[in-house]
């Protein structure tokens, strides 16, 4: 998920330098496709905070892991009945739908609206740019309806693009599609919970560990006791890492979308402009 965000970071950045590349001025811009990229960019904002939100809330759940493995160093009987307590909360922590994550396919679905590959008369360049738009498009659709439906751990999020058979690439994403899309549904449909590997790999740590200490003693197998409350420190600080580098990419791909519209909307205040449309901005500016 990581390697796939970052991938959408890399090809919004290479969208922006083919755009200075061409040098269109954005005086030359049809205000339709003005507007239409104006739309689409509120919509990935909105994604990337739906993301955002849910990877904020699986954080704190790690808060709740620590607490529990904090307590659970203890022999007392009052500190395992509080690292019992911590469990249960993050067991219903993650247990808990996200009604922002729930959005995601109505927004989704709203931008495969837009996903078109437009007709260009009499402009090399402009063709050039709507084809490679295009292919933005459709990997900025693919891999947020992937994450989004992983997260939520509804396959309904899950989108079934079509590609235009006139672009050389549509095969090989057809069938990457299939693969994924296939696979993660798959996993659905066998109730695997959560789908997410390394929080599915913490969610069995508990689940092993649990048992020992509900009934507030300290487990009478020590070194089983003490091998799955390491384990549970190992899970869970791996998924805390995988968290934290998969928001910061979320963080720098709200920032990519931001600062392009940002730079947009002041080209647009200076129509005598011919400077690239999509430069890096400072991102304070927010028009929507």
């Amino acid at each position: 998920m990581v390697l796939a965000m970052e991938s959408l970071c890399e090809t919004h950045n290479d969208i922006k330098t083919l755009i200075t590349e061409l040098d269109l001025p954005v005086t030359g811009w049809d205000e339709k496709w003005i507007d239409v990229y104006m739309d689409i960019s509120v919509k990935l904002l909105d994604i990337c905070n739906a993301l955002s939100s849910e990877l904020l809330r699986l954080n704190q759940g790690h808060l709740l892991l620590q607490c529990a493995l904090h307590n659970l160093e203890s022999n007392t009987s009052e500190k395992l009945v509080r690292a019992c307590s911590s469990l249960d909360s993050w067991r219903q922590n993650i247990g808990t739908k996200n009604p922002r994550l729930e959005n995601c396919k109505s927004i989704l679905e709203d931008l495969v609206d837009s996903v078109s590959l437009p007709k260009v008369k009499n402009s090399a360049k402009g063709k050039v740019l709507m084809q490679a738009m295009y292919g933005a498009k459709i990997q900025t659709v693919f891999v947020c309806s992937v994450v989004a439906a992983v997260f939520s751990g509804n396959s309904n999020n899950l989108l079934d693009l079509d590609v235009a058979k006139t672009t050389t690439w549509a095969q090989a994403f057809s069938e990457l599609q299939t693969n994924v899309n296939g696979g993660i549904r798959d996993i659905f449909s066998h109730g695997k919970f959560p789908v997410l590997k390394e929080l599915d790999e913490v969610y069995t740590a508990v689940k092993n560990l649990y048992p020992m200490i509900q009934d507030g003693k300290r487990p009478i197998e020590v070194e089983v006791f003490s091998n799955s409350f390491s384990d549970l420190g190992r899970r869970a600080e791996k998924l805390a890492q995988g968290l934290d580098f998969l928001t910061k990419v979320v963080d720098g791909f709200f920032k990519i979308v931001l600062s392009g519209r940002d730079a947009l909307l002041c080209d647009l205040r200076m129509p005598d402009t011919l400077a690239d449309p999509f430069p890096g901005s400072n991102g304070k500016r927010f028009v929507r």
